[in-house]
């Protein structure tokens, strides 16, 4: 049985390290995968993070997200 992609775009690999930004609070993550709508990020799995936040990728850009899913270490991110 084939599961469908349910992504509005495709993503790329990426191993990139970020900051996921709220409040005056900034957490370290990995950015695993990306694309023009989102991405799966590593992060630890102590951290609490809001549904909502900003995501500064270094010599990219700062994107606006909200959490899609949770699991363990991960959380996947829609941008706004």
């Amino acid at each position: 049985m084939v599961l469908s992609d349910r992504r509005k775009s495709a993503r790329k690999n990426a191993l990139d390290t970020a900051l996921i930004r709220f409040g005056d609070v900034s957490v370290a993550c990995v950015v695993r995968d990306i694309s023009e709508s989102g991405a799966a990020l590593r992060i630890g799995a102590q951290s609490e993070i809001p549904d909502q936040f900003k995501l500064v990728v270094p010599r990219s850009k700062v994107f606006a997200c909200r959490v899609a899913w949770r699991k363990g270490g991960w959380v996947g991110v829609s941008f706004l």
